[in-house]
């Protein structure tokens, strides 16, 4: 039998309505490079969930590229961002933001969150002008590398500071969905706009078969941006196939009704890691589990499943992590629990 997979929250093609809404426009001839009818109303339906019919918005395939043209667009060669220990670009990514030219700035962070305390020092330790790169840009993630989520309070408050201290603030929505369909999440799509500068909603791990949604509240990084994004190879000639899912996705309900499912998925196999006698690393907040467990059990486990081993605690015991998705197959979480509660004997 082969192995069912809790890597990641892209493991499976895309919801079966994306995939009727691209089969059924197929044939359909269509303006190039995001300029087509299907990427308009993909634009229209994202806008109204965010309250703002007129926020810029740009399709682009995948999350590293996202940040690439994001961040080398607005910052100066002699800027710098701030960004958690953690971060996603720190991390993930291969140093991108680094081959861009640009400086990150990292700020230690057990939980992926920054705080405006944190951006503060980072501001005061990194102020020796001109021979120091010059913060810039904050950025955060939502949900963070470690499944935390941000509420509206926190993002408000980085926000201030952000102003503060003339920073931009880039929100990294890769796994915005799961974030704002957490039950600790009181932030909304509309107080994303109002509070930050330019963020990206994830379509990759939110059902789609590809593509990131670009918005940008700031006037003066929306100008001329898709100079950026054919610069830095992002400009697909068949932009209609991300203007088609986000449709799909944003028409209705569909994108807070997937993330909301993958939320409770990771839910009952957290539940089942603590009702088991193992403790996790990090809250379950999102759809990321980081179960502590010993290295035997996850041995068993791994015989039928596949799953990241994230970082080794002792000889004894890892920390794992389980992802969790909008397709996730409810009658392998109970296989995979039946295996934990046998293997935690």
């Amino acid at each position: 039998m082969q192995k069912y997979s809790f890597l990641d929250d892209y493991s499976e093609g895309c919801h079966p309505t994306i995939l009727e809404a691209l089969a059924s426009t197929n044939l359909q001839q269509q303006t190039a490079y995001g300029d087509d009818e299907y990427s308009e109303q993909g634009r229209s339906a994202i806008r109204k969930h965010l309250g703002s019919p007129d926020v810029a918005i740009h399709f682009v395939s995948g999350g590293t590229l996202a940040n690439i043209i994001i961040i080398a667009s607005a910052l100066r060669p002699h800027e710098a961002v701030i960004a958690a220990s953690i971060g996603h670009i720190v991390l993930r990514e291969t140093g991108a933001v680094e081959a861009s030219g640009h400086k990150i700035i990292t700020l230690p962070s057990a939980d992926g969150k920054l705080t405006p305390a944190d951006i503060e020092t980072a501001v005061a330790n990194n102020a020796h002008y001109p021979h120091m790169a010059k913060p810039r840009m904050v950025y955060i993630s939502n949900a963070t590398e470690a499944g935390t989520v941000y509420t509206k309070a926190e993002v408000v408050a980085l926000s201030a500071t952000c102003k503060a201290n003339n920073l931009l603030l880039l929100l990294d929505g890769a796994r915005l969905g799961v974030a704002l369909s957490s039950p600790l999440s009181d932030l909304k799509l509309r107080d994303v706009v109002e509070h930050t500068d330019i963020f990206w909603i994830g379509g990759t791990k939110a059902g789609t078969l590809l593509g990131e949604a670009i918005v940008i509240p700031n006037k003066i990084l929306a100008t001329e941006f898709s100079f950026h994004i054919k610069q830095r190879g992002g400009l697909l000639a068949k932009g209609r196939l991300l203007g088609i899912q986000f449709k799909a996705l944003f028409d209705g309900e569909l994108f807070f009704t997937l993330t909301q499912y993958a939320n409770t998925t990771a839910q009952r196999l957290s539940e089942a890691f603590i009702a088991a006698g193992h403790t996790l690393d990090a809250p379950t907040e999102s759809n990321l589990i980081f179960p502590v467990i010993p290295n035997t059990v996850i041995e068993i486990l791994q015989r039928d499943f596949e799953f990241y081993t994230w970082r080794k605690i002792d000889d004894q015991s890892s920390v794992i992590r389980i992802a969790t998705s909008w397709a996730t197959d409810e009658t392998q979480i109970d296989r995979f629990i039946k295996t934990l509660n046998s293997a935690s004997g």
